[in-house]
């Protein structure tokens, strides 16, 4: 497939990667089917982990279509970028739509990327996942592939200022084997978190952790809140934002 959008992306992709001065290391990239579908699971602790995940199914000749929230439609750019690269937008109050559409995507043999958390992980560590990525994954009957991205949370990541010039931050994305997706559902999350844990636990036994570093989990003797303390201040956010919007529903 040409598509010269995806094709620009890719080239852009690569020279922001030059420009930061960041190293990106692969681990495991031989674990990327060549080709057929799959669900691509990725941890998710900044707001670029998407990029050097990107580049990774790249250096397989692979291009994912990842998820999007539908709210990024409103972005005339970004609704570009969504129409001509085939990212799916979810609504988060109805994703039924979206979900079909990734399972078909994965049926006709794309790789569609999923983040199992829904969320940026505020503690760095890997939060309870939903299961849409196993459900897709089995509802397709594709593999689902574990990938882990650390250090992007040092570029950009929620609650903190983000660095995007000549950073020089090194990047490892890490890439377990592919799982199969069972039809019990429960097993399979199970069975990715545990690959994604220990996906997690090599890629930061390479990677050099600053005592006291905010983008350091507590585990290994950072200023990250822990799990507990990111869950307890993720739901203060939800409450806030649902508090603002009664006013406008109310009116």
């Amino acid at each position: 497939m040409a598509e010269p959008t995806f094709r620009t992306l890719e080239i852009l992709a690569q020279l922001i990667v030059v420009a930061s001065g960041s190293r990106i290391t692969y681990l495991g990239e031989e674990n990327i089917p060549e080709r057929g579908g799959a669900v691509i699971a990725i941890n998710h602790t900044s707001y670029v982990d998407w990029l050097p995940a990107a580049l990774a199914m790249h250096r397989r000749r692979r291009r994912m279509r990842f998820m999007i929230k539908a709210e990024m439609q409103r972005l005339k750019t970004v609704n570009f970028l969504i129409k001509h690269t085939n990212t799916i937008p979810v609504d988060r109050g109805a994703g039924a739509d979206a979900y079909a559409v990734a399972v078909q995507r994965l049926r006709e043999g794309e790789v569609v990327g999923v983040y199992p958390e829904a969320t940026i992980s505020r503690s760095f560590e890997l939060k309870d996942f939903k299961t849409g990525a196993a459900r897709m994954a089995s509802e397709a009957g594709v593999p689902i592939v574990p990938v882990i991205v650390w250090g992007t949370q040092r570029i950009w990541t929620k609650g903190h200022p983000h660095d995007l010039g000549r950073n020089k931050v090194p990047v490892t994305v890490a890439v377990g084997v592919p799982l199969r997706a069972d039809d019990d559902i429960a097993q399979t999350n199970a069975a990715l978190r545990e690959s994604m844990t220990a996906l997690l636990y090599q890629a930061q036994q390479r990677y050099p952790h600053p005592a006291g570093a905010y983008w350091v989990p507590s585990r290994l003797g950072g200023s990250a809140p822990t799990l507990a303390e990111a869950a307890q201040m993720d739901a203060e956010d939800a409450a806030a934002k649902a508090a603002s919007r009664a006013p406008r529903q109310s009116r």
